[in-house]
């Protein structure tokens, strides 16, 4: 049996953090909340459900904030969410039961659902380091996609977070972070420089980001998570400059350094779909064959291992003149996500053909 202290920090989380709050006191020994500088009714709120709401100056950095607020905490555990995060009846069970272990491990990693279909069905999900004893004294590092490097006894639990954002955020916020530190001195670590790619590119500044990602690249050790995915941003962004061949070349070169995930494979049936039908086909049924390995550190949108090839593949199979393979695998697709608005389409076209 273990206590845990859930810490969170915010800033201006009035519409949300009382939703997140709700959860956490289920399953908390203690909350503590440590405010940034908010302007609205954020600390407020935070009062109604502990007395541990504290101060802290904002100095561009999320691992400062973070590791000031697990100091704060004194339960045996501490858990970190964020304020628009959200937890289920039935994963707040699952954390209570948790806490009744009685030789816990040292990290639990459980799984982060940050993205939604039209269904409410996750889309993109990874495994965070998410509840750690607090003995160990981790620590955050990264002053923005701040991260702790687990260690001791880990174990990776079906128990899932979901991130529910109700407000969007300012795009270039982590980009101009990046873009301060670098200015002031700061040479970026192999993993700031992954990181800094994917706000070049979410921010369309391709070309930028190409070369980033070749200098990342040239590292030996990287985790292969992340060398994985950054073949696929790479080829993402030169897909987005009109050098397709590059792009293909990319992914292909990703195949040496680990299996292949289901995201690469229907990137490249996307290359191929305008020249050759048949390689288009290839690459995504290869997609259905992949497994997902959410305990890799990988991101996974799950879509790619089965709703995307279902209906590339009920394209192509209709192109190709195969009718009643076409509509099977139309089914499959609707069977998933019968809300997807490709799905509503290819539905309304084969009640059409009143086959």
């Amino acid at each position: 049996m273990f206590t845990l202290s859930v810490c969170l920090i915010v800033k201006n989380e009035e519409k949300v953090l009382a939703r997140c709050l709700n959860c956490a006191r289920q399953f908390a020994d203690e909350i503590v909340v440590v405010d940034t500088g908010s302007t609205d009714s954020t600390k407020q709120i935070a009062k109604i459900f502990t007395q541990n709401v504290y101060n802290f100056k904002w100095v561009d950095d999320f691992s400062k904030a973070r590791n000031f607020s697990f100091q704060k905490a004194t339960c045996d555990f501490v858990m970190w969410l964020d304020a628009d995060d959200v937890i289920s009846k039935e994963n707040i069970q699952k954390i209570i039961e948790l806490k009744k272990t009685q030789t816990p491990a040292d990290v639990y990693m459980l799984k982060y659902e940050i993205a939604f279909d039209e269904n409410n069905n996750p889309t993109f999900s990874y495994f965070r380091e998410r509840i750690l004893r607090r003995k160990m004294n981790f620590f955050w590092e990264g002053f923005v996609h701040e991260a702790i490097v687990p260690r001791g006894k880990i174990e990776h639990l079906e128990i899932s977070i979901e991130h529910r954002k109700i407000k969007v955020a300012n795009p270039k916020r982590n980009l101009q972070l990046y873009n301060k530190k670098i200015k002031e001195g700061h040479v970026l670590s192999p993993r700031e420089q992954f990181y800094y790619s994917r706000e070049l590119f979410y921010n369309q500044q391709y070309k930028k980001c190409i070369k980033t990602l070749k200098t990342y690249l040239k590292n030996k050790s990287l985790f292969p998570a992340n060398r994985q995915d950054a073949h696929k941003i790479l080829a993402q962004a030169y897909i987005q400059t009109n050098k397709t061949l590059l792009a293909k070349n990319c992914l292909i070169d990703s195949l040496k350094f680990s299996a292949p995930s289901a995201e690469i494979c229907c990137l490249l049936g996307n290359l191929a779909i305008k020249n050759s039908i048949q390689e288009a086909a290839f690459w995504f049924k290869c997609a259905l064959n992949c497994e997902k390995n959410l305990k890799s550190g990988a991101f996974v949108e799950d879509q790619y291992y089965n709703l995307i090839p279902f209906i590339q593949l009920c394209y192509i199979n209709y192109k190709l003149g195969n009718v009643s393979l076409s509509k099977e695998f139309h089914e499959k697709a609707k069977k998933i996500n019968p809300k997807n608005p490709s799905v509503l389409y290819n539905d309304k076209f084969f009640k059409s053909l009143k086959i």
